[in-house]
């Protein structure tokens, strides 16, 4: 499958979305989006917020192999890690933004990040945390695959945050609704109002239709 030009200015777009919600600044963060057997993947040392043409790496998803000659985020091993082992991932996003980065960073977090409905309906009812690894290791790209296998969203610390989803769209709100909730939680000295499990359960029975313990 060829990539063609109006599919890397969607990613693009999508990649100065993210950039104007205020999710990365500067070259933090890093994005990726599966098209067939390939993932485009925002290039190493770029900026996310103004990506170009000539920073977008074109990868086969299955061996990692570079297919434009253009070097991947550090982090793409992990990109393609959750792809290969999530059919249903489309698109994944590693971010860092203001409240969630400060959590990330701080030795008090709190119990549960669950203060709205949106949260575990979108976000996830846990979050898993990830210990600081050297950004670009092994052994952070294992964990963070290994973290979402069957989650969506994952903190790590003194890092940032990753999210996957099916496209865009969803992948933007729950980095958004997970930042919401990191500043709730924050601004309530980490100690906010919760749902209850009770809460919770019958939130995504009814939405949902199954629980996700």
């Amino acid at each position: 499958m060829m990539i063609n030009e109006q599919q890397i200015q969607t990613f693009i777009a999508q990649a100065q979305r993210v950039g104007e919600l205020g999710l990365t600044i500067c070259s933090s963060g890093n994005l990726s989006w599966r098209i067939g057997d390939q993932a485009l993947i925002s290039g190493t040392g770029s900026w996310v917020p103004c990506l170009r043409a000539d920073q977008v790496a074109i990868c086969n998803v299955a061996t990692g192999e570079v297919l434009n000659g253009i070097k991947p985020s550090m982090e793409s091993v992990f990109h393609l890690g959750i792809m290969r082992e999530r059919p249903d991932v489309g698109v994944v996003l590693h971010f860092q933004s203001p409240y969630a980065t400060q959590i990330a960073c701080s030795t008090v977090r709190p119990e549960s990040y669950n203060v709205t409905a949106e949260i575990p309906l979108h976000v996830g009812r846990v979050i898993p945390e990830i210990p600081f690894y050297r950004p670009g290791s092994p052994e952070l790209a294992k964990a963070v695959v290994d973290a979402l296998k069957k989650r969506n969203s994952a903190l790590m610390l003194k890092h940032g945050q990753v999210v996957c989803g099916t496209n865009f769209d969803d992948v933007i709100q729950r980095a958004m609704f997970f930042e919401m909730a990191c500043r709730i939680c924050v601004l309530a000295d980490m100690k906010p109002a919760v749902l209850s499990e009770e809460e919770v359960d019958a939130l995504e029975q009814h939405f949902l239709g199954k629980l996700t313990k």
